[in-house]
Order: structure tokens, then sequence, then C-alpha cells
């Protein structure tokens, strides 16, 4: 799935989209942006990399952070919905992981990412485990994988 034929595809349905990024820092934003035409369908990209900025861009609970840790699929779901609530848009996507090399642990490696896709209808949270890949790799995987789940909930 490449960015273009996602937004051709939003084109098609009128769907309005949004981003809401952590490990990916504004890639996704920065793929979609790339395609002419995409601000017929583009509304939003909140790039949300330290947890304070999930708390006061998207409403993400901050007894939520605590309990799961920035890199969870609450968390996901959360910024997912705090993205759709925050924009107006009509799906958007989340994406917060770990991209490394360091900030892995046994349970959350390096690589594991967590993707959420949102609709007022439902929410889709999606876990990668990237596994061993350099940071480049994984953010790129990771931006691959996001656009292919809009891609599946639209």
């Amino acid at each position: 799935m490449t960015a273009e034929q996602l937004i051709r595809a939003l084109i098609n349905t009128s769907l309005r989209l949004a981003t809401a990024e952590s490990c990916t820092g504004g890639l996704i934003a920065a793929a979609l942006t790339d395609v002419a035409g995409s601000s017929a369908v583009f509304t939003h990209g909140f790039v949300t990399y330290s947890n304070d900025a999930k708390v006061s861009m998207l409403g993400v609970p901050q007894d939520l952070l605590l309990a799961y840790g920035a890199v969870s699929s609450q968390v996901a779901v959360a910024m997912a919905g705090g993205a759709l609530k925050h924009s107006g848009a009509d799906i958007a996507i989340a994406v917060t992981g770990i991209a490394g090399p360091g900030g892995g642990t046994l349970t959350k490696p390096v690589g594991l990412v967590h993707f959420a896709c949102a609709t007022r209808h439902q929410t889709v949270p999606l876990e990668k485990r990237f596994g061993k890949m350099d940071r480049a790799r994984i953010r790129t995987a990771a931006v691959e994988t996001a656009l292919q789940l809009v891609f599946d909930c639209v």
C-alpha cells in the first residue's frame, strides 16, 4: 500500500484522515502530504512524542500511561480516539512504539509498535514486533503498516 493509493481511496470514499504519531515522528503525515491532492482528505498530523504531548494534545488519560506505558495497545487506542475528537476527521491512525536502538525491555523489546485505526464506529488495534531492525527500518515498516491499516479500515 502506498500513500498515493491510500489518498485515492480516501478521496473516493470522501473520508478525512488525521494521524497521531509517536515513534514515527511525523513520517506518516509526511508520506501522505508528499502526495499531490492530499489536502482534500488529510486534516491533522499530531506528533506526540512525549507523554505530556499525548495528554495535552490528544487527551490520553495520564492514568492510562501510568498503568500500561506509552507503548501499549491501550494508549494507541486512546491516541486514535483523541485524534478523531480533536481533528473532526472521519478516520485516525495512531502509532506508538520503540524504534531503538535503546529503550527496549524483555516485555517491550525494540521493534514493538502498537497501532490503532479509529473511525466513528470502531477502533482496530494492531501490535507488530518488527524484531532486530535498525531504527530507520523500524520506523519505515511502521509507516507502511499504518498506511495499510488505514486502507483496511476504509
